[in-house]
């Protein structure tokens, strides 16, 4: 089996270029993917039938620390990433270091961004008006209840 490696923003973004030359739809989300749960894979299934081509940009260790806490991540940026680069709807990962992903969806001008239901509306993202001044469209995917890393974590804590 061939496993996309994890790419810079600017070989990612020649990429895209090229998908997009060829007629194809690139749809964008990101997050950090900490531990690869079953809300995760519904949601990135989801994104990906959003076009024809998924990228996924990586929270960067220190970002998650940032945004998460110090205890978090629990798998490194390159572990995640891997983990993220080998699933078949997959097409493309990188890593970002950025609290929001605005840098590189700048660099990198998707089709379609996406985003998980823990937003109600496209105008909650800080990243929605970069994406719709390239001429992109944002979507907010379902929320899949009861699913995410943070359960996960204080139920392990728990045991």
């Amino acid at each position: 089996m061939n496993i996309p490696e994890v790419l810079d923003w600017n070989d990612l973004s020649d990429q895209i270029r090229c998908w997009q030359a060829a007629g194809e739809r690139v749809v964008f989300t990101n997050g950090v993917f900490d531990i690869l749960h079953v809300g995760h894979t519904r949601y990135l299934r989801e994104a990906r039938g959003l076009g024809d081509r998924l990228v996924v940009g990586i929270n960067s260790d220190d970002s998650v620390r940032r945004l998460k806490g110090p205890t978090r991540p629990i798998n490194s940026e390159l572990d995640r990433a891997e983990v993220m680069a080998s699933l078949h709807f997959v097409d493309g990962v990188t890593i970002f270091a950025d609290d929001t992903p605005i840098p590189l969806l700048r660099v990198l001008k998707p089709d379609i961004h996406a985003k998980g239901g823990d937003y109600k509306t496209p105008d909650a993202l800080p990243e929605t008006e970069v994406v719709r001044a390239y001429g992109g469209d944002v979507v907010i995917l379902q929320l899949v209840d009861g699913k995410s890393t943070t359960n996960i974590v204080k139920k392990m804590q728990e045991h």
